[in-house]
């Protein structure tokens, strides 16, 4: 009775799933199916083979996500280039000189070590629950010897470090999988550029670098602007003596991460979504599969439009199908039949039993020509077929391209051709070289006799049948093309869409060649325009870029990068931007349209015109547009100083909600710096005096535009307005001094009222509104209150003390030039239905 019982319990401990702790100690070991996990469960250390792996007899030692996360996803590889084959054969274990090793068949062959130089035998392994490995003394200092974060496979997880030690030369890099089944180091790496420690590439085949993150500008890479709309994490980039290295961090810890570095080349920010069961992807570099480097192989064709995004051109077939049904398009197409230039070479005069035709050329119709690949011009050939000609006369001559730039002698594997879905009239035509049998022929005599096959344009279109197939093909191609467009609008106008780049054309047809103007400003006009919604059309307002200066004197790459990073910033508050065109000098810009227009319109329009704004609408106007400056200041990655906050650019939805406009013209300022010397942009009678003075700016100049637009919109008037000649002389006509004078004294308020209002207000709120506009508009920015500040005043969860009078008020009033002086100001801001503005930038 008692042999069947012992033998049951060894089979139960045999078939364990796991050891009983976190730790790998001498004497305990990892083999067949046993693992150990992290203290708190997040990862999981063991044998396992590959997801989809056609092998069955592939394993490897990795970590792999243990709870939250369904799928199996090894964020770490052990024996990457090294499979066994026998997980209950082999064991991995703290040897006796310190080291974690993988050994198989009993430990005869390592297969795998940390190669620690330690004569220690008391070490033991650890499994953190950030997914890291470590491998440190047991004794109580508990010296970290290895960890496996710093030897990284194709996963960077949360807390990791990525970069150089400068004292021991050694980068960690992250190394791309071989395929989707086998974690073999593949062609890419992502790891930081030694010769420019403040930046990151990507490199193919450890050679070629093809794209790079730029440099860290304090908060964010340059190359990366969209990293400052990704709030669910944390950068942070540290560069010393010792070493340059960065690291991420989860603002939520629930959320689950990780940034992989695809088969494909590309770097991929992942979470999980639970409801889903999947990973997501956040954001990529980079964005445009295409523009990774070799990504589809030698001849291979990449294509942004379909989902097996590289192909063969007519005439080649994949090298390795096997490789390319699991990611790995590094081998890329090789020819159906090979060329018999190469035949002749091995003296060889028959292919398949076919008499020796020699080699011809087809045109890879729709496909750009090769870059990266080795080329060189060819002067004397003064034709396409003379072209041709000179290609054939060197075996290592693959294809050519003849037009435009004229002949031009392409060789070897011909690398990133792509598959062109624009329009390619004026575009060289690629003719790539193939055996004659892999050339379409009216006959077996005419192909033996042609040594080369041009498709001709003119030839086509000596006939009826080719000229209707390019007729159809334009028409086809155009409806395509105005199907993308519609697409495209469309997404703009979806609620959470992506930042459109849109075609010229087609925002001015959206606006009808720019016939309704709504209004203008310092920076351009804007214009209404209508396009095409998921249900019926939807209003937009598109301001068309007319002065200099600012994003106008950028190029156009950097232009929409400026752009990108201030499509992604989204608050009620805020007029989202739907898109931007970059046409040669025409910069456009596309909006949400605010049906009930600019918040002067509502505040300054004729008495007869429309009814005046009650105080309550006024009140939420005040502190919604405050909490619009506040997310600017505050809420974003980077400061963003607005220079030009004014009642146009407060805007009002069909609700009468407030929405600040036009913060996309103003300077982005990285938190590590206070303040930023920029030229004078703005509006006179709304600007703080360090724009005269020439005192560098900081957000407090907008605190006392706000402050400004805050008394006008408790008065009803202008600020700045004209005077007659008598009232020149008279400065307590100036609102802002008038409204000083009775805060600080403590004066009944009502009478600052717009007098439609007929005194019907929330004394306790005009009270607070007062105070804090005259707080704003003090000319010692040390003085006046931040956007946080003013927003609590206003929410009423902090008191406001009484304000004194600005200094420059005092002043003014008490000036004995004061009509001069109010002359002068009145003819700069008294201007047509825009009176006060005079802008510059």
């Amino acid at each position: 009775m008692l042999l069947p019982l012992a033998v049951a319990v060894v089979a139960i401990l045999g078939g364990a799933r796991c050891l009983a702790s976190d730790t790998i100690a001498a004497g305990s070991a990892i083999s067949g199916n046993r693992t150990v996990v992290s203290r708190g469960g997040n990862f999981e250390l063991g044998f396992f083979r590959p997801s989809g792996s056609s092998s069955s007899h592939s394993y490897y030692v990795g970590i792999w996500y243990k709870k939250a996360v369904s799928q199996c996803t090894p964020v770490w590889v052990a024996n990457r280039a090294s499979p066994v084959t026998d997980p209950a054969s082999c064991q991995l274990a703290v040897a006796v000189d310190g080291n974690l090793e993988l050994a198989d068949e009993a430990g005869k062959h390592v297969v795998w070590s940390t190669n620690v130089s330690s004569t220690s035998s008391s070490v033991v392994a650890v499994l953190l629950d950030t997914g890291n490995l470590v491998l440190r003394r047991e004794n109580n200092d508990g010296e970290v010897l290895w960890q496996s974060s710093e030897h990284p496979s194709d996963t960077w997880l949360p807390g990791a470090r990525l970069g150089l030690n400068k004292i021991t030369g050694y980068a960690q890099a992250l190394t791309s999988w071989k395929s989707s089944v086998d974690p073999a180091p593949g062609l890419f790496a992502l790891g930081i550029d030694v010769n420019d420690t403040k930046q990151y590439n990507i490199t193919w085949n450890g050679t070629m670098s093809f794209w790079t993150s730029g440099e860290w500008n304090g908060d964010v890479f340059t190359g990366i602007p969209e990293m400052i709309s990704h709030h669910t994490y944390d950068f942070d980039f540290v560069s010393d003596a010792n070493g340059s290295y960065i690291t991420y961090s989860l603002q939520d810890p629930t959320v689950i991460s990780r940034m992989v570095l695809d088969v494909s080349g590309q770097v991929r920010q992942m979470i999980w979504v639970p409801s889903d069961d999947e990973w997501t992807i956040i954001w990529t570099e980079p964005h445009q599969l295409c523009d990774v480097y070799a990504v589809c192989g030698a001849f291979g064709v990449c294509s942004e439009k379909s989902d097996t995004f590289c192909s063969c051109p007519v005439g080649f077939r994949p090298s390795s199908e096997m490789d390319w049904e699991v990611g790995d398009h590094s081998h890329g197409c090789r020819r159906n039949n090979p060329l018999q230039c190469e035949l002749r070479s091995t003296n060889r005069s028959k292919v398949n039993g076919k008499d020796d035709d020699g080699d011809a050329f087809l045109l890879a119709s729709g496909i750009s020509l090769p870059r990266n690949s080795t080329s060189s011009p060819a002067t004397q050939a003064s034709s396409s077929r003379g072209c041709g000609l000179a290609c054939l006369k060197s075996c290592n001559c693959t294809a050519y391209s003849y037009g435009s730039s004229g002949c031009v002698l392409w060789y070897g594997g011909l690398l990133n051709l792509q598959r062109l879905v624009d329009d390619t009239a004026g575009m060289d035509d690629l003719y790539i070289r193939l055996s004659a049998m892999d050339v379409p022929s009216s006959s077996s005599e005419g192909r033996r006799n042609r040594t080369i096959v041009f498709v001709s344009i003119a030839a086509a279109v000596s006939s009826i049948l080719a000229l209707s197939a390019i007729v159809l093909s334009m028409l086809v191609r155009m409806f395509r093309r105005r199907k993308q467009r519609r697409m495209a609008f469309i997404q703009a106008a979806s609620e959470g869409g992506n930042l459109v780049a849109f075609e010229y054309s087609d925002v001015r047809r959206a606006t009808d060649n720019f016939s309704e103007k709504l209004g203008g400003g310092s920076f351009g006009s804007v214009y209404k325009g209508k396009m095409p919604g998921a249900v019926g059309e939807v209003a937009v307002a598109v301001k068309k870029l007319e002065v200099t200066g600012g994003l106008l004197c950028v190029g156009d790459k950097q232009f929409r990068n400026e752009v990108r990073t201030i499509g992604v910033i989204q608050h009620v508050n805020l007029v989202r931007l739907r898109g931007f065109c970059s046409h040669g000098a025409d910069r456009l810009l596309v909006y949400d349209h605010m049906p009930n227009g600019s918040l002067d319109k509502a505040l300054f329009a004729t008495r007869a015109s429309s009814p005046a704004l009650s105080w309550r609408a006024r009140f939420q106007i005040a502190l919604g547009a405050a909490r619009g400056l506040l997310y600017l200041h505050e809420g974003c990655r980077d400061c963003i100083i607005h220079c030009d906050v004014k009642p146009e650019n407060i805007l009002l939805d069909g609700d009468m909600a407030p929405k600040v406009a036009d913060f996309g013209m103003a300077k982005l300022l990285a938190r590590d710096f206070s303040r930023v010397l920029t030229t004078v942009r703005g509006t006179i009678g709304y600007l703080a005096p360090e724009w005269i003075s020439g005192v560098p700016i900081t957000a407090k100049a907008d605190v006392y535009s706000y402050g400004m637009v805050l008394l006008e919109i408790v008065s009803g008037k202008r600020n700045a307005r004209s005077w007659t000649g008598e009232e020149e002389q008279r400065m307590s006509d100036y609102f802002p001094l008038v409204a000083a004078r009775k805060v600080s004294g403590g004066e009944a308020l009502v009478e600052l009222l717009d007098e439609r209002l007929n005194g019907d207000v929330d004394g306790r709120e005009l009270d607070i509104a007062c105070r804090v506009a005259c707080w704003c508009v003090q000319d010692d920015e040390a003085r006046r209150p931040t956007m946080e500040q003013v927003v609590q005043a206003l929410e009423g969860v902090v008191a406001v003390d009484v304000p004194p009078i600005p200094t420059s008020l005092r002043a003014l009033s008490e000036s004995e030039n004061a009509g001069f002086v109010m002359s002068s100001f009145n003819l700069m801001t008294s201007d047509s239905e825009d009176a006060g503005r005079v802008a510059s930038s």
